[in-house]
């Protein structure tokens, strides 16, 4: 098995998911006491949220850099960034140091092609739906994402960082992600990329009667896949 490095904490709350999956899915292939061997790396998310706000993906990159150096130098074969608006920095941080990154938008890509489909609509931070990082690589494996309105995003960004982030889950916050998915959906979304680790916690499966791909999820899978491989 490889020794695999996750840099988490952005947020915490969705750090202990992947966690989670990665050691569930290794004793899934392997059973009986075996468990993922992997080392974490948490960040302080009060100084990634910072620094994202203030678009200064340089000094994110430098933190996320020097978290991913350590996590080589303790044996790490691959760095999985516990996050997709970090991935913002994903390009640079492979120019950085000498193991992988998996990168969470092509693995979700990957899940995207297995059940045909060609749109989705895409949900998470402002950064992730706004900026190309991980539009880039949908369309790569040949499928185009739609997006949210205006004021839909706005909403979304803000309950990212100050309700999912903290633990917090509101009835009335899920019913505003359920109307924009279903809005999406009459715009020829074949499916709803959960386009951040904390919206998992809030929109499960039985929300929706489309395929939601749940990016931990996923992420969390490519990670084992990995570690196997």
């Amino acid at each position: 098995m490889k020794l695999i490095g996750l840099i988490g904490g952005v947020s915490w709350v969705s750090t202990v998911d992947y966690y989670s999956y990665i050691n569930k899915g290794i004793n899934e292939q392997l059973g009986g006491l075996n468990f993922a061997n992997c080392i974490i790396h948490s960040l302080n998310y009060a100084d990634i949220v910072k620094n994202n706000e203030s678009e200064n993906w340089d000094a994110t990159l430098m933190m996320v850099t020097k978290a991913a150096l350590g996590l080589q130098q303790s044996g790490a074969e691959a760095i999985v960034l516990c996050a997709n608006t970090m991935h913002i920095i994903a390009d640079g941080l492979v120019k950085n140091i000498q193991i992988p990154v998996i990168h969470i938008a092509s693995a979700t890509a990957t899940e995207i092609n297995k059940q045909g489909i060609s749109k989705v609509g895409l949900l998470g931070t402002r950064f992730t739906m706004e900026r190309d990082f991980f539009k880039d690589k949908l369309k790569e494996q040949g499928i185009t994402a739609i997006l949210p309105d205006d004021d839909e995003r706005a909403f979304i960004h803000d309950t990212i960082g100050n309700e999912l982030g903290r633990g917090i889950f509101k009835p009335e916050t899920k019913a505003y992600y359920i109307d924009v998915m279903k809005k999406l959906v009459d715009r020829g979304a074949g499916g709803i990329i959960l386009g951040c680790t904390e919206i998992p916690m809030l929109i499960k499966p039985e929300d929706m009667d489309i395929p939601l791909f749940d990016t931990t999820l996923i992420h969390s899978k490519a990670a084992v896949e990995f570690m196997l491989g």
